[in-house]
């Protein structure tokens, strides 16, 4: 009898901020309150916005209360002696009014580190502070280097594509950063969808920087002078380099790392102005790879889906100048091409692969074609992607972990890339018939 009193009473619950909310058991806590900022830093996210081997960015959200933002940060050591040589940066604040409340996000780019050095940092206001987090700066020149690839987290952030991305960092430990392909959430001005996504990395987004491009659904529902806007969060909370187009600041933009130059696009929007920056970036190219990133396909894995104008528009660059990896989302499957080529180019001098693939639930209907090496439906993958000197070597695994699809790209010396395809011997994962 009391357990069942009990079970039917209203309870309160302390939460951040100080409010007390009252409310039935069983109900579901408001957004509101769940995605309330307080003074104590949250959504912490390393990105960049100069050189990899020399700064490091870090953004961060609070309540309004905070006057000081600040950042410390020392070369890290064994021990906690590092506390007594750690520097005071003061932080650029930027406000934010969302559909949920008025927020502060902070930001501090470190910059005159030293190359391949591990550091600690941490950030707050002077009395309330994040913990010591730890990152590595790139090195300075070319050397191994490991990142991951994911496509639309998108829906159900916080349930269902948080064991993704933590399933990604236990299989690639080691890498310098997170290339997120666009629909990074379903409604780009909902607050609440991007306090899932920053929680459903958690630590993961304040150790390694993350290399984001938006999509479509970053776009949605923003417009100024009949121009789409990307969402209102997007430049509050990503500090990110500022060399692309001049239109899409944040949004299209490039940084060269350890070999690699790693190039995002816009594909929501001023998609011939980014063909010929795309053009004039790649004519001056002194690194042995280049990969990309942006959100709609240019080969759709579904027909009713093609965006011919981007591949008409984009691939004879990619073509031109022998681009070796494409990573895109929007289709919700999984696909992956050999080395293809526009018509005008010889296959033995270029070739690019291009990727589809999504690690949300959100799942679409593939139909396959002649260009597609490895295809799947109803799969949640991350891919991992590890340069070395003249080899690439692609692994897409499943949200446990197992091994999807893989390839090797080798450099050949005045002549195109030699692709080694290396797919495992289970079969294609597909849609049920029910």
């Amino acid at each position: 009898m009391h357990l069942r009193v009990l079970a039917l009473c209203s309870f309160s619950l302390l939460v951040g901020g100080g409010y007390l909310v009252s409310r039935e058991k069983g109900t579901k806590l408001p957004e509101s309150i769940e995605h309330q900022p307080s003074r104590i830093p949250d959504r912490i996210i390393l990105t960049w916005n100069g050189e990899p081997s020399q700064t490091q960015a870090v953004t961060w959200r609070t309540s309004t209360e905070v006057t000081s933002p600040m950042a410390e940060i020392a070369v890290a050591e064994d021990g906690p002696e590092f506390r007594k040589r750690s520097k005071r940066i003061y932080a650029s604040t930027q406000p934010l009014q969302s559909d949920l409340s008025k927020a502060l996000y902070h930001s501090v780019s470190f910059t005159g580190l030293q190359a391949d050095t591990q550091y600690v940092y941490r950030v707050g206001d002077g009395d309330n502070w994040s913990e010591w987090n730890q990152f590595r700066t790139a090195s300075a020149k070319a050397a191994p280097l490991e990142f991951i690839y994911v496509g639309d987290a998108q829906t159900e952030v916080w349930q269902m594509w948080s064991r993704v991305i933590r399933e990604g960092f236990s299989s690639a430990p080691r890498m310098r950063f997170i290339v997120h392909a666009g629909d990074l959430v379903n409604r780009g001005n909902r607050d609440a969808e991007w306090g899932e996504w920053h929680r459903a990395a958690g630590w993961i987004n304040r150790s390694i920087p993350s290399f984001p491009t938006p999509g479509n659904h970053e776009y949605a529902s923003r417009q100024e002078n009949g121009v789409r806007l990307v969402s209102s969060h997007w430049a509050p909370q990503f500090t990110l380099p500022e060399n692309g187009v001049p239109e899409l600041v944040e949004t299209n933009y490039y940084m060269d790392i350890q070999g690699v130059r790693m190039i995002a696009l816009d594909s929501n929007r001023e998609l011939e102005k980014q063909a010929l920056w795309l053009d004039k970036l790649l004519d001056k190219n002194p690194n042995q790879w280049t990969v990309l990133t942006f959100h709609h396909p240019v080969y759709s894995t579904k027909k009713s889906r093609d965006n011919s104008e981007l591949r008409e528009l984009w691939q004879p660059i990619l073509d031109k100048h022998k681009v070796d990896l494409v990573m895109t989302g929007h289709d919700h499957t999984y696909a992956r091409t050999n080395l293809v080529t526009g018509t005008n180019v010889r296959r033995d001098q270029a070739g690019t692969v291009y990727v589809v693939s999504v690690s949300g639930p959100k799942m679409y209907e593939l139909n396959r074609d002649e260009r597609m090496q490895r295809a799947g439906e109803q799969l949640q993958l991350f891919q991992i992607i590890r340069i070395d000197k003249d080899r690439l070597v692609y692994e897409s695994r499943t949200a446990r972990g197992l091994l999807y699809d893989s390839f090797e790209l080798r450099k050949r010396r005045g002549r195109g890339n030699e692709l080694i395809n290396r797919v495992p011997p289970t079969p294609e994962h597909r849609r049920s018939e029910s």
